[in-house]
């Protein structure tokens, strides 16, 4: 029954944001590349759109991916302090709502984490690994919305990094994060709002703890 309010509720919502901004059914399916019948039925409240479904109206109709979300009936954690949290304590939280939303991966843990950091430490010090952090930063950092608590200690990583104000090892532990912030690797779907971002937060925690050790 709850979901069934919530296709009810999004449906109206996606119909008065393509009236909005003028948009027919059509010229919203060829935009998101999503069929015409499958936009019809949610709108009509005969389907549950998708995270992916979501993702790409957000990013057409140029409105907050949580606001759909949330319009959609996905459990959505908007505490801003959480990613600050705990990260151990909170992993246990954290796969119960990957597992509300249908996308819980049971290999989902914070050595991920640390073993995609380890891969990405001695790329981030080679041309190649620099140029993806000059070049990719500021376009991920868009992406993002600059969404979170963990987005100012990146952006202080970057210029860190940029200016190569540290030793080459706090270099290569700072470059790892960026890498891991700037490819798509994500443990956590980007596009599950705003937990696609929690790993990126985690990766900046166990960053900054090393930082921390190296000090």
């Amino acid at each position: 029954m709850s979901d069934q309010l919530h296709i009810n509720k999004f449906g109206p919502r996606l119909k008065e944001l393509l009236l909005e901004r003028s948009l027919s059914m059509r010229k919203f399916s060829e935009m998101t590349d999503i069929d015409k019948a499958t936009i019809s039925r949610i709108i009509n409240g005969r389907r549950k759109a998708t995270p992916e479904h979501l993702q790409k109206f957000a990013e057409c109709l140029g409105v907050p991916a949580a606001e759909l979300f949330i319009a959609a009936g996905y459990p959505i954690n908007q505490d801003q302090k959480q990613p600050n949290s705990d990260i151990y304590a909170s992993l246990d939280s954290i796969q119960s709502i990957l597992e509300s939303t249908g996308m819980y991966d049971s290999s989902f843990s914070i050595e991920n984490v640390k073993q995609q950091l380890e891969q990405f430490h001695q790329y981030s010090q080679t041309e190649e690994g620099k140029e993806t952090i000059y070049n990719g930063f500021e376009k991920k950092l868009k992406k993002t919305g600059s969404i979170g608590p963990f987005i100012n200690h990146l952006k202080e990583m970057f210029e860190t990094f940029r200016l190569g104000k540290a030793t080459p090892i706090e270099l290569g532990i700072i470059g790892s994060a960026l890498i891991y912030f700037i490819i798509s690797v994500d443990v956590i779907p980007d596009y599950i709002f705003p937990l696609g971002y929690l790993d990126d937060a985690m990766a900046v925690k166990l960053t900054l703890n090393l930082l921390t050790a190296k000090v």
